[in-house]
């Protein structure tokens, strides 16, 4: 891997540009536990970064961080160049962060499409008795809104789902519903909680592709946790390995299969 102050170059040949999320020094400790322990990487503009670990590694606890649902105790976030301070999810959602979570949180009794509105949240600048009176504004961004989540349905190809109810779907349909949501947002990070967990080879294909296409199409900067390995070194840029909350290894697919550290801890390979 090519490295510069503001970019480098992937495996495949495309220019990442410079950092865009710094975690710097992360603690993050549950009463006497450290779930986290010291842990530094950085999230580039444009690249798909993945973060794996065995089962307990503290994976999830750092999206979470990332995403505000958790605060460190110490160490740094830092996101485009600026310091943030201790932040609400709803505050992060506005930097233009959004997420899908490892346990589907979808409202069962809507459907596709109004789950998918709800995306559009942050977008929504009309008051409220401006949307109950159907005034102009509300009516524009209300025609804007629906415009962008068509688009999106249309992008992950569930044009025949879209007025289903969510508990009528099937599993696999559900995370990408997920991830229509996420979407709707139109973040410039989006972080992935374990987006192919219990599906098929047919859905984790389907799956990795509409990753790939976010990423390429919508420029999408995209952070996944996968349990999937062949997923993790076909789609990544780069790959940071937690154990016991420490970070064991950081850097591109191959680097990281060719870390013994990672080997002994995560991935199972014999010694040369």
């Amino acid at each position: 891997m090519k490295d510069t102050v503001d970019s480098y170059v992937t495996e495949d040949g495309r220019t990442i540009g410079g950092v865009m999320m710094d975690m710097r020094g992360i603690t993050l400790r549950f009463g006497g536990v450290e779930a986290i322990k010291d842990i530094s990487f950085d999230i580039r503009e444009g690249e798909i970064r993945a973060i794996i670990g065995p089962n307990g590694a503290g994976k999830s606890s750092m999206l979470n961080v990332i995403s505000g649902f958790y605060h460190p105790q110490e160490g740094e976030v830092w996101f485009r160049g600026e310091k943030r301070p201790p932040m609400k999810p709803y505050q992060v959602a506005r930097q233009g962060i959004a997420r899908t979570f490892q346990n589907i949180a979808l409202f069962e009794g809507m459907s596709v499409l109004d789950n998918i509105m709800t995306g559009r949240l942050t977008h929504m600048k009309s008051g409220m008795l401006a949307q109950a009176l159907w005034m102009g504004k509300a009516e524009r961004e209300e025609t804007e809104n629906r415009e962008a989540v068509e688009r999106i349905i249309d992008f992950l190809e569930i044009q025949a789902i879209r007025k289903t109810p969510v508990s009528r779907l099937p599993y696999g349909l559900k995370k990408r519903v997920e991830l229509a949501r996420a979407l709707a947002a139109e973040p410039k990070l989006l972080l992935l909680d374990e987006p192919m967990a219990g599906m098929n080879v047919e859905e984790k294909e389907d799956m990795s592709r509409y990753i790939l296409d976010v990423n390429d199409e919508f420029g999408t900067t995209v952070a996944l946790i996968e349990h999937d390995m062949g997923v993790v070194m076909d789609i990544s840029d780069r790959v940071v390995v937690m154990d016991y909350g420490r970070k064991i290894g950081d850097g591109t697919p191959s680097e990281v299969r060719n870390n013994q550290d990672v080997i002994d801890a995560y991935l199972g390979v014999a010694h040369d």
